[in-house]
């Protein structure tokens, strides 16, 4: 296969290389950019652990191609470090207990800052809805609604 030459903007810094067209953008972050915190689960876009903002929308970087991010933003949970809502988010799983093993956290709080800025008014049932797509196999899932639920009250 022949490599092909990408250009994205991650974190904040303008990334050139060339990749292999089959290359995922989860690998392409870990391997190349030593971004670790994207973490890869399934590999198969369903538990959500590699969750990142591709152009400010949630996206699974497990089933993404590094190449189809040509001129795109790129924000993996490194790049959030001085984001607001994602520090209102971390202090909120602390308090609330959502964090137990860490590795489905990344994926969940980038899913979590969606949810607080796309859905101010979202109910327990919606705030489920919307974490569907993003498995935790340590918490049951009670802490990470409540702190989305406390960061939800503070901003309203």
């Amino acid at each position: 296969m022949a490599v092909k030459r990408v250009a994205m903007t991650v974190n904040g810094h303008r990334v050139e290389a060339e990749v292999e067209p089959r290359t995922h953008l989860a690998d392409f972050l870990r391997e190349r950019e030593g971004l670790t915190g994207t973490n890869l689960g399934c590999e198969h876009g369903v538990c959500g652990a590699c969750t990142l903002e591709i152009d400010g929308a949630p996206m699974r970087s497990c089933i993404t191609f590094a190449v189809s991010c040509e001129g795109a933003q790129v924000r993996t949970i490194e790049g959030f470090a001085e984001d607001p809502v994602m520090e209102e988010l971390r202090q909120a799983f602390t308090a609330e207990h959502a964090l137990q093993c860490g590795y489905c956290t990344p994926g969940m709080l980038v899913t979590a800052r969606d949810i607080v800025l796309r859905l101010p008014d979202a109910d327990e049932s919606r705030i489920r809805l919307e974490l569907s797509g993003n498995l935790c196999r340590c918490t049951g899932y009670v802490g990470i609604v409540r702190a989305i639920q406390r960061v939800l009250a503070s901003r309203r």
